[in-house]
């Protein structure tokens, strides 16, 4: 009986999950100047949301600017506005008084910072392929990204990046955790929660690794050609 209590027991400890929440102790190191880094920080947020909403408030207000290029804008902006929202103010408390946060609530932090992040780069690769369209066929440009054209694109944008970074959540809640964790960072992210776990995170780090070529860094090639392009395109026209 006493050695069926201690397998039970065992089984329990195994199978808690960070029943006790995350530490987000900020920036290690710097712990002495986090009051300053705090008010940098939030005069720098401000500031991004005041430029960010007057430049979307112009875009969406203009009749002149209703076109892709300024569609295009307004979305990385306003993925730009959301991408901070999810990570500053959580900072700041950090910062200031030092943090505590729920595992579902660092999940679901993580899962928006990542969606954001690769949503940002899939936009910035349709602003490429915008202008590039835009310099090689300015006369075929309208009738190719027409509103169901641009409509498309963002759902696609938003799939993809769905796609990519709803399945780490479940990679991460398979993992056993010890009651309390720390995560010595201002902002919960995957490879940084897997790092807290006690199990085996293989499939994590190679799940990171595929997420990161299939998102990111192949935006970054496609993006790259696409400027190649647009150099050829226009050396081409002044030639």
């Amino acid at each position: 009986m006493a050695v069926l209590s201690a397998n039970n027991t065992a089984a329990v400890n195994n199978s808690d999950t960070c029943l006790a929440g995350c530490f987000l102790i900020g920036i290690p190191g710097l712990e002495h100047l986090h009051i300053w880094l705090s008010i940098l920080f939030r005069t720098m947020y401000v500031d991004a949301l005041a430029g960010s909403g007057i430049l979307i408030c112009v875009i969406l207000t203009q009749p002149s600017l209703q076109e892709p290029m300024y569609i295009f804008l307004s979305m990385l902006v306003s993925a730009d506005i959301l991408l901070s929202t999810s990570t500053m103010p959580k900072a700041l408390a950090n910062f200031r008084l030092g943090s505590h946060i729920s595992f579902d609530g660092c999940l679901t932090q993580m899962f928006f910072i990542h969606f954001l992040f690769v949503a940002d780069s899939a936009v910035l690769l349709a602003m490429a392929f915008d202008r590039y369209m835009a310099i090689s066929a300015p006369l075929r440009y309208a009738t190719i990204f027409t509103s169901t054209v641009i409509g498309k694109i963002v759902a696609a944008t938003l799939a993809h990046s769905f796609i990519i970074m709803f399945p780490p959540i479940f990679l991460l809640k398979r993992l056993h955790y010890c009651r309390i964790n720390i995560i010595t960072h201002t902002f919960c992210e995957h490879m940084g929660i897997a790092r807290m776990s006690y199990s085996e995170i293989s499939i994590n780090v190679w799940f990171g690794l595929a997420a990161a070529l299939l998102s990111t860094d192949l935006d970054i090639i496609l993006i790259t050609v696409s400027c190649i392009y647009i150099l050829r395109a226009v050396f081409h026209l002044l030639s």
